[in-house]
């Protein structure tokens, strides 16, 4: 994880309605119109929250056709496991000397 990929969890995370988001997926996969139902938002605010909640690998989407032909995006939450210390944000930014490294061909 680079500090990139850190920061982008940090501000995910750092949002009630995400935060509340990743609660209501902790009870298992949902489609969107039942997660804005139960949330009590619109759809295309709750998609702004997904998307971002997506690129941070925080959950997974996944479209479905239902058995009347019907397209419905289902999410769940992914796998994660987040330990913020100092060893955290250590490790972030040697991943990122060592990306830059791997980047100007230089050995590490």
């Amino acid at each position: 994880m680079t500090s990139e990929d850190l920061l982008a969890v940090l501000a995910a995370m750092g949002h009630g309605q995400r935060l509340r988001i990743l609660a209501e997926l902790a009870a298992g996969r949902m489609y969107v119109s039942e997660l804005a139902r139960r949330l009590g938002i619109s759809r295309p605010l709750l998609y702004m929250h997904l998307e971002r909640l997506e690129k941070a690998g925080l959950v997974l989407g996944n479209l479905e056709l239902s058995e009347s032909g019907k397209a419905l995006k289902y999410f769940e939450l992914a796998p994660f496991d987040l330990h913020l210390n100092i060893r955290t944000i250590r490790a972030a930014l040697a991943a990122d000397t060592d990306r830059h490294s791997d980047m100007q061909g230089n050995p590490r």
